[in-house]
């Protein structure tokens, strides 16, 4: 049996992890409030450019009238032989099982494809932890693969201070690789953020555009009742906003520029702009999903941390009565002994 000294100092420690638990549930928390405006505040940008988008596509003539075939590259549709799979995870553990799912989705994707190319690339050291161990990297100049699933960018440190510069040289390069044939699709795997407590696990195809403005998801994973009630009271002890914002009147404002019956006046040719915009159409798409990724990681390690402390709490309430119990088993063995003692005399 342990004695009293020893679960003192269990005690104290377990109140030092206390302490350590909740100031990372309150520093999450507090980014989390930051992550959620970034994000809340990128989506009239993006709301209007699809907007926009939806209306060249009605005045512009981006399939050819003879063979029906898209004249943007982007909207080209083809086999899929060589795919490359973009997977955002965070940087940092102790965030639940936020990172495990992204990972196990991933390996899940790369099995079911397992007779086609992938081109991995990694944004998060999660995630390039995760797969350098399994898969090789793929060298600059080689002229072969280096296996049917190979690793070709790795992005670290980047998630939380992720800037729409990133996010256009990201797309840019997609793009690129797109155009030359090099790649046949993009998928994205992200954890998409409306709320604390509305979060899903998306797969989401970026290339071919198949519609502007539509989301094309391969596969969601939502959340569990269970998990979204412990978002709900890790919200509610931090004082975080638990449902999403209001932003009705935002998406009405954005959505009077499709919807209003009024043939608009381009300086340059309709065809010519979407040429220009449907790149920065993805790019936005990446942006978005770096940013409700940084909040879902942030909800997850508030979760998760809020969860800690109040084990940490149940843990020192049990051992102060384990310790309690010591005692006095002590104290009655020693008034034992003293009775014993002087009975025999």
């Amino acid at each position: 049996m342990a004695t009293i000294l020893d679960i003192r100092r269990r005690i104290r420690s377990v109140i030092s992890t206390r302490q350590i638990t909740r100031a990372m549930k309150m520093i999450s928390a507090a980014r989390l409030r930051k992550a959620q405006d970034r994000a809340l505040s990128a989506r009239p940008y993006a709301q209007m450019l699809t907007n926009v988008l939806l209306s060249l596509v009605e005045r512009a003539e981006i399939y050819d009238p003879d063979t029906g075939e898209p004249r943007h590259l982007l909207l080209a549709q083809r086999p899929e032989k060589n795919i490359q799979l973009v997977i955002v995870t965070g940087d940092k553990g102790l965030a639940g099982a936020f990172n495990a799912n992204i990972l196990r989705a991933a390996t899940q994707f790369i099995q079911e494809r397992a007779r086609k190319n992938i081109d991995l690339e990694t944004i998060g050291r999660k995630g390039r932890d995760f797969f350098r161990r399994r898969y090789p990297s793929a060298k600059a100049d080689a002229q072969e693969r280096a296996a049917p699933t190979q690793i070709v960018t790795e992005l670290v440190g980047t998630l939380n201070k992720f800037e729409f510069a990133q996010a256009a040289e990201l797309a840019q390069d997609l793009i690129r690789r797109y155009s030359n044939c090099e790649i046949d699709s993009v998928y994205l795997i992200y954890n998409e953020f409306k709320s604390v407590i509305a979060q899903r696990l998306l797969i989401e195809k970026v290339l071919p555009i198949r519609r502007v403005g539509l989301q094309e998801i391969e596969a969601a994973e939502e959340v569990s009742e269970e998990e979204r009630e412990r978002r709900l009271e890790a919200a509610r002890s931090a004082g975080v906003r638990a449902g999403p914002a209001d932003t009705a009147e935002i998406d009405r404002e954005a959505a009077e520029f499709v919807q209003t019956k009024v043939d608009y006046i381009y300086e340059q040719p309709p065809q010519e702009l979407f040429n220009a915009l449907l790149p920065r159409y993805v790019a936005i798409q990446m942006f978005r999903a770096m940013l409700e990724s940084s909040a879902a990681e942030h909800a997850a390690r508030m979760t998760a941390m809020d969860a800690a402390t109040n084990n940490a709490s149940k843990m020192i309430d049990a051992l102060t009565l384990q310790m309690n119990r010591v005692r006095q088993a002590k104290i009655t063995k020693e008034i034992i002994e003293i009775v014993s003692g002087a009975a025999a005399l």
